[in-house]
């Protein structure tokens, strides 16, 4: 069984940090890309970053770039968000979901499997 389970959401002030995770199980991990979508409240899903499975290479969203890095570690099965300079219009929920990608794409069609989310919170 394929399994997405993100963790790490929370409350933070602007200008702080937070680090998602993104557990999995169930596929061959280093043959699928990752990437990380928001939902923030009222608006449609995005993606803002993702990261290739078999050499690293990563694509950011312009609103995140220079703040937010993924990062993943093969021997855990884990991919990381690290999210700096968080700000008001961070906040929503946040997805990891995998796909068998060799381009990277935001296009949610060809990510298969999805986690359940994490809220993220940014505000004063």
């Amino acid at each position: 069984e394929v399994q997405l389970v993100e963790s790490g959401g929370g409350w933070m002030r602007p200008g702080g940090s937070l680090r998602l995770s993104c557990a999995t199980s169930g596929f061959i991990f280093d043959e699928n890309a990752i990437a990380w979508f928001r939902q923030a409240p009222g608006k449609e899903r995005e993606g803002i970053t993702a990261i290739s499975g078999s050499n690293g290479v990563t694509k950011y969203a312009d609103s995140v770039v220079g703040r937010f890095t993924i990062s993943k570690d093969n021997s855990k099965r884990t991919v990381y968000l690290q999210m700096d300079s968080l700000e008001p219009d961070d906040t929503g929920v946040y997805y990891c979901a995998a796909g068998p990608l060799l381009l990277l794409t935001f296009s949610e069609k060809w990510y298969y499997h999805w986690g359940q989310g994490t809220q993220v919170s940014v505000s004063s």
